[in-house]
């Protein structure tokens, strides 16, 4: 090596902490420039519609309408009382997103060397995927901060025998449960490894029973979520809303199906599916799975870094558990599995693994134990500061620059706020207060949330299967979730039908229909399978925002295509 590479990878070395402020504080910008600027989603309107509620007591009932546990819907309701504009109420995320990657570099440093863990920090904080998730009115980044966190304080609290520290893993964890109900997938990953830690470790009894006392802690209360919420979702259907909806339509493929799937081909293809989600790639996902087989496999032969804390065949074992218990899950048809946000809490494990390859392997055949010199071992670690942290920059620039992310989505032009103000204008001075406007249930969400100018709304009195309300003059018909969450040519003229049957508009009455969110292409849906809509006009704000208008009584198809 020479002594400028020497003095190159010496200053690395040297600066890793300030790199790592530097690197935490570009995540925070990115995710802050990415919350800006765009209209809610349905998802996101929907979040803010639960927690938009006059007393936390009604936010809770709403909050038991949805598939995640409370404490989210909670802090929105008291985070709105000081703003409702699109980057206040997603600036919660971009907190937790950012107080995620510091406390997953933390961790990492620790567990797996300091290299690794500025690898770690450069994907978390710059993949667009993740940056994405901290930019939205979700619970994601707030879930993934709490198990980072729980991950760090429990590593901490058996390197020091620490009950405080142990407390602290409590903590975080039971915040991670009432955050999102994958936390329970990573809590019994937390629980096989932590057993394993004392069955191998005989921490001290005290340091034993304040895990085993935290354990039942979260034991009870899983049992009170799953009590008072999981199992009342989906009441009177044939399945759970999450076994139901989920799994057969909206996410069918990121479950296991035994009449058509192998199970041994659904889990190798739906894990490499994982970092294709992640790192938003999908040539880059491929190679990052390969990369998380060898880090699991370097970590297994205890070729880890000298400097990590935690044991390395104890790491890879805690790499690989999350994922086995997901895809187990999976393949019972319980959870989905594969490029899906659901498996948000996979990022910890993926990303730790690919930083640890990426270490390891820069380093050539460093760190294979005593039977290298010191000045061998010395000498490559320091080359492979320069060559890991090049080989994840290398990666992470394919990723920002020929990444497609995953369905469903907007681009960022289409889902531009300046849409949405145009939108609303044209309704104000184009729709009278006498005309219905008929949308589906996504864009009633969002519609709701903009039109309504983000107060509670409170709902009229409805035919089955439709939701409506008033804003403004104005009465917006949509129909349920169940039913039509989008509207496409297959299903509109049926529910147009069902919308004529409940409301009986006279002939001729204008009724106007109204789309906004993902997927949005009814009118041009329309005129390419019926005849009947050749020349229908329609108003676009956007690729995601579109407006046409019908009359009762006009000649409609007499079937779906």
């Amino acid at each position: 090596m020479t002594a400028n590479s020497e003095n190159k990878n010496q200053w690395l070395q040297n600066h890793a902490g300030a790199a790592a402020v530097v690197l935490t504080l570009l995540g925070f910008l990115a995710r802050l420039w990415a919350a800006s600027g765009t209209f809610l989603n349905p998802d996101e309107a929907l979040h803010f519609r639960l927690a938009n509620q006059p007393s936390l007591d009604l936010a809770y009932k709403a909050a038991l309408t949805a598939a995640h546990p409370p404490l989210y819907i909670f802090l929105l309701h008291f985070w709105r009382v000081l703003g409702t504009s699109e980057l206040w109420l997603r600036l919660p995320s971009v907190l937790a997103g950012t107080a995620f990657c510091w406390m997953f570099y933390k961790w990492l440093t620790k567990a797996a060397g300091r290299l690794a863990g500025l690898i770690g920090l450069l994907f978390v904080t710059l993949l667009p995927p993740i940056v994405a998730l901290s930019a939205e009115v979700r619970q994601y980044t707030l879930l993934l901060a709490f198990l980072a966190s729980a991950l760090y304080f429990l590593d901490e609290a058996f390197a020091q025998n620490s009950p405080s520290r142990m407390a602290a893993f409590s903590l975080c964890l039971y915040l991670a449960m009432l955050t999102h109900y994958s936390a329970f997938l990573f809590a019994a990953a937390l629980g096989i490894y932590a057993l394993l830690r004392i069955v191998l470790e005989r921490p001290p009894a005290r340091l034993a029973a304040a895990w085993a006392i935290s354990q039942l802690g979260g034991l009870a209360l899983a049992a009170f979520l799953y009590k008072t919420h999981l199992s009342k979702l989906g009441a009177g259907d044939s399945r759970t809303a999450m076994q139901g909806w989920m799994s057969e339509f909206y996410l069918q493929r990121s479950y296991f199906d035994p009449a058509h799937d192998n199970p041994v081909k659904f889990l190798v293809g739906h894990s490499f599916g994982v970092f294709q989600y992640f790192f938003g790639q999908l040539a880059v996902g491929i190679a990052m799975g390969i990369f998380f087989i060898a880090g699991v496999v370097i970590l297994l032969r205890g070729k880890g870094s000298p400097e990590a804390r935690t044991s390395s065949r104890r790491l890879a074992i805690f790499l690989l558990i999350p994922f086995a218990i997901a895809g187990s899950l999976s393949l019972a048809h319980f959870y989905p599995y594969g490029g899906t946000r659901h498996v948000a809490f996979l990022i910890i494990p993926a990303v730790a693994g690919v930083s640890v390859a990426m270490a390891c392997l820069a380093a050539g055949s460093t760190e294979t134990g005593s039977t290298e010199t010191a000045s061998t071992e010395t000498g490559s670690t320091e080359k492979r500061w320069d060559r890991g942290l090049a080989v994840a920059a290398l990666v992470l620039a394919a990723c920002i620059a020929f990444g497609k992310p995953r369905q469903p989505r907007m681009e960022r032009a289409d889902q531009s706020r300046t849409h949405m103000a145009d939108a609303l204008d044209f309704v104000r001075e184009n729709m009278k207060p006498s005309d219905f406007i008929f949308v589906d249930y996504q864009t009633d969400l969002t519609l709701g949330h903009y039109f309504c100018q983000q107060r509670p709304i409170s709902l009229d009195p409805a035919p089955a299967n439709f939701e409506q309300f008033s804003c403004s003059g104005h009465r917006i018909v949509s129909s349920g979730y169940k039913t039509a969450w989008m509207f496409w040519a297959d299903n509109f003229p049926k529910e147009w039908q069902r919308f004529l049957q409940s409301y009986n508009p006279k002939p001729g009455d204008t009724v106007w229909i109204f789309q906004a969110g993902w997927g949005v292409d009814l009118p041009a849906d329309l005129q390419k399978h019926f005849a009947e809509f050749r020349n229908l006009h329609s108003e676009s704000f956007g690729k995601n925002i579109k407006i046409f208008k019908m009359t009762a009584g006009q000649p409609m198809p007499a079937s779906a295509p």
